[in-house]
């Protein structure tokens, strides 16, 4: 009785190792690529894939993006200025098949073929361009990464620059760079209101040597606001055009 029981038992194990071998299940997002006696016969998958147990091995192959995170790189640029960069590279398998045949861990290999293609396209940018024209630089890298990641079906969709550190020598000289800026800029803006200023008030001078009475009008309004202020002791000038007045009055009374 107790040999009739391990027996079963036996059968049991044997037909679960059985269903195991011979059947996979795969999920919608999974490929498998399948080896009959080390020999590629196909891609399976998704869904329930039956294979012949003991003569057919399976590959899974992950096809949604993969999100790799490039090292940081120590980079001298074009203009000689040692900067430390990383990014951020996405990707995703479109050639099972490829991906397993013709690369031995195509997540590694994509590793290294970034970093060394990072430093590649920073080496040939000045440091201006590596802070001003990031988006050039991601368009490049991912169009380099795409290209030479073909033949291992892999399809590079976006390439992105996360940090670039500076020493703390070229960040103290750009910020003095940056001040001298906003300097200049003020200096001329205010030359610019000067300027503007000056020629306002020669047209009014102008104005005022064509109609005279403009003149007392202002002053009249200076002496307005002279009044508004809290001063102890005002002195009042007194017109020329006034003075010219009293004289003529005088000299009629003559």
């Amino acid at each position: 009785m107790g040999a009739i029981i391990q027996l079963g038992i036996f059968a049991a194990l044997a037909g679960f190792a059985f269903l195991s071998a011979a059947v996979k299940i795969l999920r919608e997002y999974e490929r498998g690529v399948v080896f009959r006696l080390g020999r590629y016969v196909g891609v399976k998958g998704p869904g329930i894939v039956f294979l012949v147990p003991f003569v057919d091995k399976l590959v899974k192959v992950d096809l949604r993006i993969v999100t790799l995170d490039i090292p940081t790189q120590d980079v001298i640029t074009r203009d000689n200025v040692s900067v430390k960069i990383n990014a951020v590279v996405y990707f995703r398998v479109i050639g099972p098949e490829k991906a397993i045949i013709e690369v031995d861990n195509f997540l590694y290999a994509t590793s290294q073929l970034a970093q060394t293609t990072l430093r590649s396209v920073a080496g040939t940018c000045e440091l201006d361009e590596l802070l001003a024209d990031r988006e050039k630089i991601n368009g490049k890298l991912q169009n380099l990464l795409d290209e030479d990641t073909d033949a291992w079906g892999i399809k590079v969709s976006k390439v992105e620059l996360k940090h670039i550190d500076l020493p703390e020598v070229m960040q103290r000289a750009m910020a003095k760079q940056a001040e001298a800026e906003r300097e200049r800029r003020a200096k001329v803006i205010a030359a610019d209101g000067e300027l503007q200023a000056s020629a306002k008030l020669t047209e009014a001078s102008k104005i005022m040597g064509e109609s005279p009475i403009t003149i007392q009008l202002r002053y009249l309004q200076t002496l307005t606001e002279v009044s508004a202020e809290n001063s102890s002791t005002v002195v009042f000038p007194i017109p020329i055009e006034m003075l010219k007045a009293f004289q003529a009055m005088s000299d009629k009374a003559d």
